[in-house]
């Protein structure tokens, strides 16, 4: 439940919202313009349905930008992440009682079908829904190319063992984003995403104890921050929930790689980006230039967006415009 003053900082974001726009780079088969004449509202609607979700709850955003994250990392951008069914990648374990964000995308393809039925793709609709969310946290404004088909099936074995996973060491993480057409950069920006959301006990208590022969805590975590964090997991389920970005969780700036620099990575795979020794020559000489360059880091992330929100389906001749997003027509 979002907190008085959880709320207070949410509105103020949406309020004073920072706009800085990043040109959509070229992408075939889509374009920004795609929906201007067969559905004009499109981004009234988005923009409204994020909006109030946002208000009722900040961290909405982040699991929206999540949301685009977990679809297009398997199948391509194609909305299969949405899909119900005994395959359903919502039953894979990096998205079991993780992902968030469903009943938003619900409501904004319910309106839209009722402004133009039949037109805009559930895929689009998470596309456009995770540029709010991040816009709406004070994040860039870019331009999201548009046009994808639904997918008509899940891939729940592709969740399991294609998605990036806050276990996984820096190598293996960079060749999953290489494996999507995605490079090493791409891992440093696109995990910047992280400077808004929470995350659960369950990924990162394995840091707090008995975490090696030798040491008890991760030595590459702040030590007060480990304390705080054993208070919060101590005997509980591994459900709580602590902020990706301590210190600024819901406002989307460069504050996040300023925490790995101080040894406040939440998850081992953040850390990891600044201190792990397999990270360190590929990726900690950019953690440092986004912790001192705040616009560097907001329109280097919305390009890496879009080079993301590019990655093709597997079947894109084969796909549909759904007209309810959990199930095929």
């Amino acid at each position: 439940m979002e907190s008085r003053s959880d709320h207070s900082a949410s509105s103020r974001l949406l309020a004073g919202v920072v706009v800085l726009l990043c040109l959509c780079a070229a992408a075939s088969g889509l374009s920004c313009d795609f929906y201007d004449d067969s559905c004009p509202d499109l981004d009234s609607i988005v923009q409204a349905r994020v909006s109030a979700a946002m208000k009722a709850e900040a961290r909405m955003g982040a699991s929206l930008l999540r949301l685009h994250f977990h679809d297009c990392f398997v199948n391509g951008c194609d909305g299969s992440i949405l899909l119900d069914g005994p395959n359903s990648e919502k039953l894979a374990l990096p998205n079991l009682n993780s992902v968030r964000g469903y009943e938003v995308i619900d409501a904004i393809k319910a309106d839209l079908e009722k402004a133009c039925p039949g037109v805009v793709s559930c895929a689009d609709v998470v596309a456009y829904a995770a540029k709010y969310g991040v816009l709406l946290s004070g994040g860039p404004d870019y331009d999201v190319r548009l046009g994808r088909k639904d997918g008509l099936v899940a891939n729940q074995s592709g969740a399991n063992n294609n998605l990036p996973s806050p276990f996984d060491p820096i190598s293996v993480i960079t060749q999953r984003f290489k494996d999507v057409g995605l490079n090493t950069k791409d891992v440093v920006v696109l995990s910047g995403a992280h400077t808004i959301g929470r995350s659960r006990c369950v990924l990162f208590s394995s840091r707090l104890a008995n975490f090696s022969a030798t040491n008890s805590v991760d030595p590459t975590l702040d030590s007060s921050l480990a304390s705080s964090l054993q208070q919060l997991c101590r005997g509980g389920d591994g459900n709580q929930t602590a902020a990706l970005d301590a210190g600024s969780a819901d406002a989307f700036d460069n504050h996040y790689f300023q925490n790995l620099l101080a040894k406040k990575g939440l998850l081992s795979s953040d850390q990891g980006l600044f201190s792990s020794p397999d990270g360190v020559n590929a990726t900690k000489a950019l953690v440092q230039a986004y912790s001192t360059n705040s616009q560097r880091f907001l329109c280097d992330f919305g390009d890496s967006m879009i080079k993301m929100g590019n990655i093709p389906p597997l079947n894109a001749s084969a796909g549909q415009i759904r007209k309810k997003c959990s199930a095929v027509n």
